[in-house]
């Protein structure tokens, strides 16, 4: 096989505790608007609000170090969203319930930047969030951490400091839905393969980020990131 241009390297994170073990990325889901205490205007469930980055968007933020990042280009509202991230391991479509958990190879922290400006005006106008969800390095994540490894310590909290200033804190017992609801559900919706990585949603705090700005967040069990951005 040849190529009219060298291709991109595959995204890929490495696997925690492991050397030179690295989980390859296929796609990355986004669940919105999933914990009650930032939403509790929503209402009843119906389904979840779903979007896309690509592979190239997750950027790996090893755990003791600060991942230094440029502020992103055509935004003046950069936010942070601290999530934990469900690291699928094997295929299937139409996965009950009941049965999600076994499709679950691993966990990551990770932080879903959103440029909430554009994202105000896409929503305005009807439009899709591309733009404001699936930019470059718009997703910081940790290592994976394999499922068997990861402490039965349900519910996990998650937590966020920027600069040192408590923004965001919360745990998966606030999910408007689970672990299990969301492999299912997108499961009717795509075939989910080895390497998806899904974004579960963020509890409250969300707020703006500038350059200039270190976060610091994680998940209980899961892993810890740091990321500053360059002005």
């Amino acid at each position: 096989m040849s190529f009219t241009f060298a291709p991109c390297p595959q995204a890929v994170l490495p696997v925690e505790g492991e050397n030179n073990s690295y989980f390859p990325i296929h796609r990355v889901y986004g669940i919105a608007r999933n914990y009650a205490a930032a939403n509790a205007a929503l209402g009843e469930k119906t389904e979840p609000s779903l979007f896309l980055k690509p592979a190239d968007a997750v950027v790996y933020a090893p755990e003791g170090k600060t991942l230094e990042l440029d502020f992103p280009q055509a935004t003046e509202d950069l936010q942070h969203e601290v999530e934990l991230v469900v690291a699928i391991g094997k295929e299937g479509k139409n996965i009950p319930v009941e049965e999600a958990m076994d499709y679950v190879w691993g966990y990551a922290a990770g932080l879903d930047m959103t440029r909430r400006d554009l994202q105000r005006a896409s929503s305005a106008k009807g439009k899709p969030w591309d733009t404001a969800k699936a930019f470059d390095e718009s997703a910081p994540m940790t290592a994976i951490k394999p499922a068997a490894r990861t402490p039965d310590n349900e519910p996990m909290s998650l937590w966020l400091y920027v600069n040192n200033e408590k923004r965001q804190e919360g745990t998966t017992e606030e999910m408007i839905y689970s672990v299990p609801e969301i492999i299912s559900f997108l499961s009717t919706l795509y075939v989910l393969k080895p390497g998806d990585l899904i974004m579960t949603g963020t509890p409250g705090g969300i707020g703006t980020v500038h350059a200039g700005d270190t976060l610091e967040g994680g998940v209980q069990g899961v892993g810890i990131l740091k990321v500053k951005y360059r002005g």
